[in-house]
């Protein structure tokens, strides 16, 4: 077909998966001469084959904007209301037919709500004729969706399109849904032409609530500021209060204005549809056009990590119009957006890098490894709300074991099968929380991987092939959302979301519950009621439902007020326990009288008013005399025996007074949450960065590495130490940094792997203290996490692929017998290889009188054995050796620029940085490069190891059957 002018013409549903827009975007165009070339872009990368996007398997030809907004527009339903009349409403029809010439004949209105008789699936997926309940719109677009995908009776947005251009891509196959996705294409354009949507500014509503709320706030802000002047409260918390009321205000401002726009037109307002059906706009776009522009950020030179949030907040919308200061704190903003996006760009870019480079050998080379290993695969929980369900993390593996149904011992799934859309609900109907499926994690494969560890390719939803390069494919699934993570560390608004802080731990469901390790006392509360109080750290939570399923398990943190006992029954909503959400408290467990140790004012603390009562109480500061160390010590009256010492952390308030004398249960000291602890999460790029570099974080946790009881101990240049002692009686220590708020008191039980002070807990720690499964999981989980911040879905797979290559190699601890040096860092295959090999060897230790073998050999047993006959019959000292000795070593967690520089393949290594230096050592060490993966085959200009071009595949010879024969018989000739 020709066109004017000197443009090749796009479809517009691939400009999706090559990233353009239709702002000017320029593409070069190639032209396949070879017949390979040819056969390739016929067959692998023709449009239509590649409906599906390998990061997640879900559709990426999906319409977007006005195909979106013209398929919306129809499939909605309108109903007749006063002077608004639809016409045809109610009418039955006998076909589709009927309803297509009643619209065209001006007699049906496209909202119309009709019934028709059409073919639809029933039950069993047959296709039958019955009459449905629609509108006339749903009709014209189901004229083009397959008949075998059924009568699709719903209003089309974005969200609802890819669900179905999955469900047809299913059911019809490819072709088939090329076809259909060019005829909506058509019919949603079309349609968007013909509804004539506009963007009116009468559209943009500006809800009558606004004055209430906005006055309501800000006598909210002048409630909290005269706290402020009369000393109430600190400016911290006055910051934190006040963000909060202004993030609270603008969320119900949305709220009512969302709903108001819902109901405009009986929805038909043309922003609102815009937004709803997915096309374009976001509700934050539609909020500051009609609701106020809110919170911004504030000027920060980099490296500031101060307050980021100006207090007052731009009242106006743009359909007010904004004042002259409004403007010009918004122009920063805009600006920053602008600078930010440059800086993310060039990040992004070299992330993807790094990745290719450390998976790039990452083919499959096998169908199976034939391992016995694999992960337990759960549904991704946080603060018990189900994040990813099991469906999700299972579906497209293959498992490892049998599956059953729990009460029927019905088979699900055998073991080595993969599991599919209908195994994975099957699964998840029988309420089983946890599967062992096959990963690329615990693949044994000596170089790339097997395709049953790997399970289904994404792109098309089949098993992975031999030669899939599944590597590279990982590597820029995940490099390529980073320019839509933020770069910043993000701000959660301070305590916006820190003041609806649980304060209750509630039963998810009704059972019995068990407490393990609960110390408590009883005290009296305000009321003088008797309640009990906490006082132990390591306080563990089961639920368990009348089967003896653990439906709950949870933490009952320290100076919680608990309500239920071990072993009584709750009801769903239960309150279990419930605590201070805005102070940590520090509790005393004995009575007696107070005595105040290094509690020195203007040395060790300072005078505050304190915000409700108006007295002065004592804060702790950080003294620079390092020795004085605040301490609270409680005597027995009598004996004057210290009978508790309890340490007081930087910015405690202490609420009692010296010389008290107190109850057990009295509160010592309110240790004030973090205003915004929840604050600023090092989130987007860098985060991500720092997990796959395996970097540790900027302060990390102190961790216990063994189950054991804590006690304080001396107190070394600033440190504290903190010994555990395990019940066979191993004694650890650490030292922990005053300044740090540490999380176990004297006498608690603390399990391995427990943080003893605050802080994120570093990866090798993880490692070291709980094995290579759990840093696995950790990882993939946590970058999953950034992601899924951000709302972008990609497959836990294409993690396990990159962080499988970051966990290659091994230390060796011990050399034993092998080849091996001490602290050597070795590829996993080879320690196993190297130990395989002298396993069941011999070490000569002496000679004796042999003459052919020397000490320190090793040397098979039965060769000793013969040596050893000759020495008898020569009568000569017999040659002694003991058992060969393995190496042992323990496994690495290496970052990713430091994996591909340590990679088997020198050339591979030296083309991604430090060229010298690696091509100096692998001159020293005079390596050789096999040329097995992909980088170094392309760097010397061979084909690449992978896809068609696998070795395998290049002794295969494609001819007719004829030929074969007459080969068959030239080669029995030629053996003749």
């Amino acid at each position: 077909k020709l066109i004017e002018g000197k443009a090749i013409r796009l479809h517009p549903l691939v400009t999706t998966a090559f990233n353009a827009d239709f702002d000017g975007d320029q593409m070069a165009v190639h032209l396949p001469l070879g017949n390979a070339a040819i056969l390739e872009a016929q067959l692998l990368m023709l449009a239509s084959h590649n409906i599906l996007n390998p990061a997640n398997g879900a559709p990426i030809a999906v319409p977007s904007q006005d195909m979106v907004l013209g398929l919306y527009y129809i499939t909605k339903a309108k109903k007749t209301i006063g002077d608004d009349i639809v016409k045809g409403e109610g009418g039955v029809f006998y076909s589709p037919e009927e309803v297509i010439i009643a619209h065209n004949e001006g007699a049906l209105d496209l909202h119309a709500a009709i019934t028709v008789k059409t073919q639809d699936l029933d039950e069993n997926g047959a296709i039958v004729t019955k009459m449905i309940e629609t509108t006339c719109g749903r009709v014209l677009f189901n004229e083009k969706v397959p008949a075998e995908a059924g009568y699709i009776n719903g209003v089309m947005t974005k969200k609802a399109l890819r669900d179905m251009i999955g469900h047809v891509l299913k059911i019809c196959g490819t072709s088939r849904t090329a076809h259909f996705l060019d005829e909506i294409k058509e019919l949603g354009y079309h349609m968007a032409f013909v509804g004539g949507l506009s963007f009116n500014l009468d559209d943009i509503i500006v809800p009558e609530e606004k004055v209430a709320l906005v006055d309501k706030a800000e006598n909210d802000v002048k409630e909290v500021m005269d706290n402020y002047n009369m000393g109430l409260i600190t400016n911290n918390e006055r910051y934190n209060q006040i963000i909060d009321i202004w993030t609270h205000t603008n969320s119900r401002l949305t709220h009512t204005l969302m709903e108001q726009l819902k109901n405009d037109k009986q929805g038909f307002n043309s922003i609102y549809m815009m937004y709803d059906s997915g096309a374009r706009g976001s509700k934050e776009q539609i909020r500051q056009l009609s609701g106020m522009r809110g919170l911004m950020a504030k000027p920060q030179k980099s490296g500031a990590s101060s307050q980021d949030i100006i207090e007052n907040p731009i009242l106006s919308n743009f359909k007010e119009g904004l004042s002259i200061l409004e403007y010009f704190i918004s122009t920063h903003g805009a600006r920053k957006g602008l600078a930010d996006t440059a800086l993310k760009t060039a990040d992004a870019g070299y992330l993807t890098r790094r990745l290719v480079d450390v998976a790039q050998d990452v083919v499959i080379n096998a169908e199976d490894c034939g391992t016995l290993r694999g992960i337990v695969a759960t549904p991704l929980k946080k603060n018990d709300e189900i994040v990813e369900p099991l469906y999700d993390r299972i579906l497209g593996r293959s498992v490892v074991n049998d599956v059953y149904v729990p009460d029927t011992d019905e088979l699900i799934v055998a073991a080595g099968e993969l599991v599919t859309e209908d195994i994975a609900e099957a699964i998840q109907a029988a309420e089983i929380d946890e599967v062992e499926i096959r990963s690329v994690l615990t693949c044994e494969m000596r170089r790339g991987v097997c395709s049953k560890c790997y399970g289904r390719n994404l792109a098309t939803h089949r098993n992975a092939q031999i030669g899939d390069s599944v590597g590279v494919v990982a590597a820029q699934s995940i490099g390529e959302p980073g320019t839509q993570l933020t770069l910043r560390t993000f701000h959660v608004g301070g305590t916006a979301s820190n003041i609806a802080d649980e304060n209750d731990l509630k039963a998810k469901s009704a059972g019995t519950i068990e407490i393990d390790e609960l110390r408590t006392l009883t005290r009296k509360n305000k009321d003088g009621e008797d309640t009990t109080v906490v006082v132990g750290r390591s306080a563990e939570l089961k639920l368990t439902d009348a089967k003896g399923n653990i439906t709950m398990t949870g933490n009952i943190p320290y100076g919680a007020e608990i309500m239920v006992n071990s072993g009584d029954t709750v009801k769903r909503g239960d309150v279990i326990c419930k605590w201070d959400p805005y102070n940590a408290v520090i509790i005393s467990e004995v009575k007696g009288k107070i005595v105040f140790d290094n509690i020195i004012e203007g040395l060790t603390f300072r005078e505050e008013v304190d915000e409700q009562t108006g007295f002065t109480e004592k804060v702790i500061t950080e003294s620079r005399d390092k020795k004085k160390n605040p301490a609270i010590h409680i005597i027995d009256p009598k004996s004057k025996e210290v009978l508790r010492e309890y340490s007081i952390p930087v910015d405690a308030h202490i609420s009692v007074s010296e010389g008290d004398n107190i109850e057990e249960g009295v509160i010592l000291v309110k240790i004030p949450r973090k205003a915004g602890k929840s604050g600023d999460i090092t989130g987007g790029l860098p985060r991500v960065t720092e997990l796959f570099e395996a970097r540790n974080p900027s302060n990390p946790a102190v961790v216990s590495e063994i189950d054991g009881v804590a006690e304080y101990g001396k107190i070394k240049r600033g440190n504290r130490e903190i010994k555990i002692t395990s019940k066979t009686g191993d004694v650890r220590k650490y030292l922990v940094p005053l300044s740090k708020h540490i999380l176990v008191q004297e006498n608690d039980f603390v399990r391995a792997g427990q943080a003893l002070s605050v802080g994120a807990i570093t990866p090798r720690d993880i490692l070291n203290i709980e094995g290579p499964t759990k840093v696995q999981e950790y990882l993939v989980n946590e970058i999953q996490e950034v992601y899924r911040l951000q709302g972008v879905k990609i497959n836990d797979k294409h993690f396990e692929v990159i962080v499988r290559q970051m966990m290659l190699k091994a230390q060796v601890v011990d050399a034993g017998d092998t080849r091996f040096l001490e602290g050597q860092s070795v590829h996993r295959a080879d320690i196993m290889e190297e130990n395989d090999s002298i396993y069941g060897m011999m070490v000569i230790t002496d000679p004796g009188g042999s003459t052919s073998l020397k000490a320190g050999q090793i040397v098979s047993a039965r060769r000793l054995r013969d040596e050893n006959s000759q020495m008898r019959r020569a009568d000569l000292a017999l040659v002694e050796a003991r058992d060969a000795v393995p190496a042992t070593s323990t496994p690495l967690l290496q970052g990713i620029t430091r994996a591909s520089l340590q990679t088997q393949s020198f050339i591979s290594a030296a083309s991604f940085q430090e060229t010298t230096k690696v091509l100096n050592e692998a001159a020293i060490s005079g390596k050789e490069d096999e040329l097995l993966g992909l980088k170094e085959n392309v760097i010397v200009g061979h084909l690449i190891p992978a896809g068609t071009g696998v070795r395998k595949f290049q002794k295969v010879v494609v001819g007719s059957k004829e030929k074969m024969e007459e080969f068959a018989s030239d080669a029995e000739v030629v053996e003749e």
